[in-house]
């Protein structure tokens, strides 16, 4: 006599499954767990993969740490190297072509006459620089990195708002780097025969073996300052000193402020990376020191830089074969500056167009860092994949922005610069006004519990947002405040940023804390 049909009562659907059916539902139940376990073993030996590679890559000297605090014991001892080392890092940084082609766009985008632009960008360098080296000291006292130091006044959720933009900023500037250096190789071969594709990416594979391998190789980069010296010697014969400023009285006073803020965003850009390469240092470094340091690194080389390419650009009108370079770019005109030299000028030319690796390294290596900020899961990609995809990225987009670099220029430094300005207001307010008293817990960086919420700092940080789009001057929008200096207006976005956005954080703050303490 043969069994009755097995039942089963699927509990969950409320129906009664008979035999057959069974054998499937289990056969299928099987295959998925089968399935799964080799979804599991795969991501387990890509990660065991990975860490080998990262295994490797320490023993070249690759530093694989991520966005973990830097407890005390594991700091190195100060003497008076490194406080010379923290100088010669930021004049390292600075003594790039692309500051000096920074410094071009005074004669030729805001018509501003030799004396009128170097004030401008001297001025303007120091007041951007001001922030950077504050932020810079807290990299030994925290021992967190800057984006990092951001959630104590961000908070977990807008601090990655934050985050997102600076690294908007690290790979612009990094783009900005490659498309000058791959100019400038493509000017020194001969006729031409290298193209700017190929200069870029020669330029971006070298910058992504020293930022793989360790900063210990950027730290010991040739210094610049012997080459630029010889540039300015050999170009200052062109430099044109006497035509004044061209436009009206308003006119000239609102290029003066719009060049004046594209220096200082240059400058202030880096307060987003400052405490980076500083979290080594240990607590009982002194702050004073680390802040005359940055801010004195900074004003050097970008005073340098910038006033170098504002004088090689004064010349374009008098001097046919720099008008011919301009025309084929901002590197070519850089070589040409070189040109009496010869032979040896192309050489000097080409260690200057090296030198911008010792410029991309830094955003480079902090964009990693960054990525890493951006979630849990991202902190569990290892630093030099991100690092990889971020050279993958402004390569990509540098090989497509190679003709406009001026655009690039003019539109997105200063844009970039507003979100630095605000967020420092709103972090100065923070450690000076609510901080004076309860302190900071180092330690409790990954624990959104012990963070600000972080409301009223995202509202005071889009309220600075507001103020600055009003009084932005950009070639492709000038804000209804802006637009009453001059016929070109004149950029005043910083300023009405930092400004709005210090006047709303205090009582929102207040608020913030009386109704949730923290």
């Amino acid at each position: 006599m043969s069994e009755p049909p097995r039942v089963q009562d699927d509990m969950e659907k409320g129906q009664t499954i008979t035999g057959p059916t069974v054998g499937r539902i289990h056969a299928t139940r099987r295959h998925e767990s089968f399935a799964q376990a080799e979804r599991t073993t795969l991501t387990k030996r890509i990660g065991i993969y990975v860490k080998k590679i990262e295994q490797q890559l320490v023993a070249y000297n690759f530093e694989a740490r991520g966005i973990q605090r830097v407890e005390e014991h594991e700091r190195h001892a100060v003497g008076w190297k490194d406080y010379l080392q923290i100088f010669l890092l930021w004049v390292s940084i600075n003594l790039a072509a692309n500051n000096i082609t920074l410094g071009m766009l005074a004669p030729t985008v805001y018509t501003l006459g030799f004396l009128d632009a170097s004030l401008c960008a001297v001025f303007g360098c120091i007041l951007g620089s001001i922030p950077v080296a504050w932020v810079a000291t807290w990299g030994p006292v925290s021992g967190n990195r800057t984006m990092i130091f951001a959630r104590y006044t961000m908070g977990w959720w807008p601090s990655k708002l934050v985050v997102l933009l600076n690294i908007v900023v690290l790979i612009g500037y990094a783009l900005i780097d490659c498309v000058v250096a791959g100019q400038i190789l493509s000017a020194v071969s001969p006729n031409g025969s290298m193209s700017v594709v190929v200069g870029i990416i020669i330029v971006a594979v070298i910058t992504w073996a020293v930022t793989t391998f360790g900063l210990q190789i950027f730290h010991q980069y040739e210094r610049q300052i012997i080459v630029l010296s010889i540039l300015f010697g050999v170009s200052g014969a062109n430099f044109d000193l006497g035509t004044p400023s061209q436009g009206d009285a308003r006119t000239i006073a609102g290029n003066r402020l719009s060049f004046f803020s594209l220096c200082l965003s240059a400058a202030i850009t880096y307060g987003g990376a400052a405490a980076d390469y500083f979290v080594y240092y240990p607590e009982t470094t002194s702050r004073w020191k680390i802040f005359s340091l940055t801010l004195f690194g900074l004003t050097v080389s970008f005073s340098f830089a910038l006033i170098l390419g504002i004088g090689l650009a004064s010349g374009i009108p008098s001097n046919p074969s720099y008008a011919s370079a301009y025309e084929a770019g901002q590197g070519a005109l850089l070589v040409e500056g070189f040109s009496s030299l010869h032979g040896f000028g192309k050489f000097c030319a080409v260690l200057v167009a090296l030198g911008l690796i010792a410029n991309i390294i830094p955003p480079t290596y902090s964009s990693g860092v960054d990525f890493q900020i951006l979630g849990r899961y991202a902190a569990k990609v290892p630093r030099f994949i991100w690092n990889t995809f971020g050279v993958i990225v402004y390569t990509v987009c540098a090989l497509a922005g190679r003709n406009s670099l001026s655009v690039i220029f003019t539109n997105f430094l200063a844009l970039m610069g507003y979100w630095v300005a605000i967020w420092i207001a709103i972090t100065l307010e923070e450690h000076l006004i609510f901080r004076r008293h309860r302190g900071y817990i180092w330690t409790a960086w990954d624990d959104r519990s012990k963070l600000p919420i972080g409301i009223a700092a995202l509202v005071a940080f889009l309220v600075g947002w507001v103020g600055a789009i009003l009084c932005m001057a950009q070639v492709w929008y000038i804000g209804p405040i802006a637009k009453t200096v001059g016929d070109y207006g004149a950029d005043m976005g910083n300023y009405v940023g930092f400004a709005w956005a210090a006047l709303v954080y205090p009582p929102l703050r207040h608020i913030e804390l009386n109704r949730f303490g923290r």
